[in-house]
């Protein structure tokens, strides 16, 4: 179970630098894109299993030093781009850690099994009965 998205703060590192694509001035004067840094290694809050898997699973996204890097500028807001930034971070965990439930194989019934051969039988029948009569 991965505790909640508040409960990474402390490990967290937050940065911020100018966003880029349209926005006129504001683009220019305010720092609205967010970056938020996790180290895996270091992190009390994952078990060691759980850091295996997210090394695994999140390798493309890591950076060379370990660390998951999310990136956010999709606000014009600070804050609005953190808590984007906070809320990727947490589905990209929750993503990567979820355990898919185990296929159980199944047989189709008899029933079905002759049903579906009796259907078989009567298409051939119906396309042997196409054939050119001989007078």
């Amino acid at each position: 179970m991965l505790p909640p998205a508040t409960d990474f703060l402390p490990e967290l590192e937050f940065q911020t630098s100018r966003s880029s694509g349209p926005g006129g001035q504001n683009v220019n004067k305010v720092e609205s894109r967010v970056e938020l840094r996790f180290r895996l290694a270091t992190s009390e809050l994952l078990s060691d299993e759980q850091k295996q898997t997210l090394q695994q699973k999140l390798a493309s996204k890591l950076t060379a030093e370990g660390e998951l890097l999310v990136v956010a500028q999709e606000d014009r807001s600070q804050l609005r781009n953190r808590e984007i930034a906070l809320r990727k971070f947490h589905d990209l965990l929750t993503k990567a850690l979820h355990k898919p439930k185990p296929r159980k194989a199944t047989k189709p019934s008899q029933g079905a099994v002759r049903q579906r051969l009796e259907s078989k039988k009567k298409h051939g029948e119906k396309k042997a009965n196409r054939g050119k009569l001989n007078f």
